[in-house]
């Protein structure tokens, strides 16, 4: 009996939960290559570039949100979830926004998820946390959480990336030009794509760097405790230092690694590839690194 009551219970608080969500649905005209700024507390983002002249806003309000501010000035438009000073309980608010796809975005939120697809002009997105989750094409992205995974595809474009987390892992997919990502504890992961700087830094967790570097380009990898695999697409001309105080060097295509000292732990590695033009700087203080192609 106990349990019919409880059940019940919740299915009523589920109910009150729904009843009190205020769904929304407003438009406004925007310029076709404008900027939109969108700002939500709690609850999620969802962006999406379509062919329409016009900001669409759709979703739902936490019960204790003020209003929906969707307002035009010149080519800006701004989405702001407004809600009461110093009141965090029922606020969260779950939004999708669909923009012209020649627009640039910037994207705040506290506590939420932040997911843009479709659109092309410059990306600013960034929440304390959550995760996020961005498209990128023809512009440039600049995504970061303090708590969440950042993940960052592209179409092969070259734009400048930029991908930081404090606690979670970085990911960053078929973008190319230059990319400069970072976690304090969590894995980088660049996948794809040719870069002439590629600056990646981690101080607990592995990085993986599969991808082509252009002549004359520059790759540095920095971790304090973690792995370090760097598997080149295509040929690579470059200078080589590599060194690791805890751990060991494998490379596959050069000459082999040797002892800092015969007393300390430690392995270096200096080369150069081809006509060496580039520069590829690797240092670790715990964990193996292994280069390829």
């Amino acid at each position: 009996m106990k349990k019919v009551k409880y059940i019940i219970g919740v299915a009523a608080l589920a109910l009150v939960t729904t009843a009190n969500a205020r769904e929304v649905d407003e438009t406004v005209d925007a310029a076709s290559a404008g900027h939109v700024d969108i700002i939500n507390i709690s609850g999620s983002v969802e962006v999406y570039g379509w062919s329409k002249s016009s900001v669409e806003v759709t979703g739902e309000l936490g019960d204790k949100v003020e209003e929906l501010v969707l307002e035009r000035n010149g080519d800006k438009v701004l989405v702001k979830v407004k809600v009461p000073r110093n009141n965090s309980n029922n606020i969260s608010s779950d939004l999708t926004v669909r923009v012209p796809a020649g627009s640039s975005i910037d994207v705040s939120t506290v506590s939420a998820d932040i997911t843009s697809e479709g659109v092309r002009g410059e990306q600013h997105l960034h929440t304390v946390s959550g995760d996020v989750e961005a498209e990128a094409a023809d512009s440039d992205v600049a995504a970061e959480s303090v708590s969440g995974d950042v993940d960052v595809t592209g179409d092969g474009s070259d734009i400048e990336t930029q991908a930081n987390t404090v606690s979670g892992d970085v990911t960053v997919i078929n973008v190319s030009g230059a990319v400069a990502a970072e976690a304090v504890s969590g894995d980088l992961l660049v996948r794809d794509g040719s870069f002439d700087r590629a600056m990646l830094n981690s101080v607990n967790g592995e990085i993986d760097y599969h991808a082509g570097l252009r002549n004359g380009g520059k790759l540095v990898i920095e971790t304090v405790n973690g792995e370090v695999d760097v598997q080149f697409h295509g040929d690579v001309s470059a200078r080589f230092d590599v060194e690791t105080f805890n751990g060991d060097i494998d490379n596959c295509f050069g000459p082999k690694a040797e002892r800092t000292s015969k007393y300390a732990p430690g392995w270096e590695l200096s080369f150069t590839q081809g006509d060496g033009d580039g520069r590829v700087s690797i240092k670790t203080l715990n964990g193996d690194v292994d280069i390829c192609r």
